[in-house]
């Protein structure tokens, strides 16, 4: 939700790093920040302030995150920003070691202490130094996440549906970060998305570490099905995106909703991280190749047309050349409509950390490669297909490279994470669904002509 500061204490600048989640929560403290009083600048130089809500999921993140702070603190240094704030994942995984990395950093803030986001600052551009960090504990319910100042498109928004995670999978230490799995209440859900809609959201995307799992530590059942027909009847709200499915707890009445759904378009985000048993044994999935295989028809005989995302981990610790074969075989056969593969990476606090088997870093870039290949002639095959269609996408904004052209998203695009279609047409606007004759592919890209009036 935009909004204004009602006073002036001073100026910040934000950097959000990271997934859709921590997007949420810079947003969230973004608009505390703003009812407060502080104002909002673009650039971090010359500013009161900045704040860092920073990524730690694997070592990349985190490399960056502590780059990013470094750079801060460099301006801090020459006189050309007032103080530095650090808060979100790294601040938490982290929280005995960051002052010490990097000690020039003014207030740390946990995960769970972005509400106190203001107090931070006010702490940070006073320089009261007596405390200098807020941790709270991970709440039993998901923190609301209304009165938003959003940093994406003002067409759409995510939306988090829960927080935390109960899965244990060995190489991943979200648990760490995000704590348990929280399921936000379904009425403060649908208040937030007539929030949204009331700001111009047309595309809403679920969001959640576990998304088919809400609802179970809150309601005693899984009501993810229930949600999304509730998420349905908010006026405004045109497209519903589901990112972030595990697995587990794919219902019947899910499947049966998403079947007959006028809104929740044909598109499912489900990380697979990989198809041989032993390998998913090792990482604790709780899911086998045959589960796997009967869960993905199960989602492809009851949503015509649908887009099913995930993703892979390769080169897992004591994966063979055999085990990494039948991946690739599978990725070839399955065909899927968009997925990624990513190296294993060594997080120490992780179970994973201590198997067996860990393997060169030349060795996973390499099986990265392969398996990106294999998918990219998949991608290729299936962007070819769409030529002659005709798909509906929603507007993002004028093309920056072609005149008379605007950068567009259908039903199988994600932003940030898949394609784009470049649609020739004139007085579209950011928000507007359009009907598109779908005339060319480029691998995961589609161009088109627009037919008919926006809507």
């Amino acid at each position: 939700m935009e909004a204004e500061p009602r006073t002036s204490k001073g100026t910040f600048a934000f950097v959000s790093l990271g997934c859709p989640k921590n997007t949420v929560d810079s947003e969230r403290m973004l608009g505390k920040l703003a009812q407060d009083g502080y104002g909002l600048v673009p650039e971090a130089d010359g500013a009161g302030t900045v704040v860092i809500n920073t990524c730690a999921f694997i070592e990349s993140a985190r490399d960056e995150s502590l780059s990013v702070i470094r750079e801060m603190l460099e301006l801090k240094k020459q006189g050309r920003v007032g103080s530095v704030v650090v808060a979100g994942c790294l601040a938490e995984r982290q929280k005995d070691l960051l002052l010490t990395e990097v000690p020039g950093v003014d207030q740390i803030v946990g995960v769970f202490g972005r509400e106190e986001i203001v107090q931070a600052l006010d702490r940070a551009t006073t320089q009261q130094q007596e405390q200098r960090s807020i941790f709270r504990p991970a709440p039993v319910r998901a923190l609301e996440d209304t009165a938003r100042l959003r940093i994406t498109p003002r067409h759409y928004s995510y939306m988090k549906i829960s927080e935390g995670c109960d899965r244990l999978c060995t190489f991943c230490a979200i648990p760490k970060m995000r704590g348990k799995h929280a399921t936000k209440p379904m009425e403060e859900i649908i208040r937030e998305a007539n929030e949204l809609a009331s700001d111009d959201v047309r595309e809403l995307i679920i969001v959640a570490q576990d998304s088919t799992y809400y609802g179970m530590d809150l309601y005693g059942r899984v009501r993810l099905a229930e949600l999304l027909r509730e998420l349905e009847k908010v006026d405004g709200i045109e497209w519903i995106r589901l990112l972030y499915a595990y697995p587990e707890h794919v219902t019947d009445e899910l499947l049966e909703t998403l079947a007959n759904a006028k809104k929740v378009i044909p598109y499912v985000d489900m990380p697979l991280q990989h198809i041989n048993d032993r390998v998913l044994k090792r990482m604790q999935r709780r899911v086998d190749r045959a589960k796997t295989e009967k869960l993905i028809s199960r989602w492809r005989e009851a949503v015509p047309g649908l887009t099913f995302r995930t993703t892979f981990i390769v080169g897992f610790p004591g994966e063979t050349d055999a085990e990494f074969e039948e991946l690739c075989d599978f990725v070839e056969q399955t065909k899927f409509e968009r997925a990624g593969a990513f190296t294993y990476s060594l997080e120490g606090d992780t179970p994973a950390a201590k198997l067996d088997g860990h393997l060169p870093t030349e060795v996973k870039k390499e099986r990265q490669d392969r398996l990106m290949g294999i998918q990219q002639e998949v991608a290729f095959e299936w962007s070819r297909k769409q030529v002659g269609r005709e798909i509906d996408v929603i507007i993002d904004g004028p093309h920056p490279e072609f005149a008379n052209h605007y950068a567009a998203r259908g039903h199988a695009d994600a932003p940030e994470i898949d394609g784009t279609v470049r649609v020739k047409g004139k007085n579209l606007k950011p928000g507007d669904i359009v009907t598109v004759k779908v005339t060319g592919a480029d691998i995961y890209d589609l161009t088109g002509r627009a037919i008919g009036d926006p809507r």
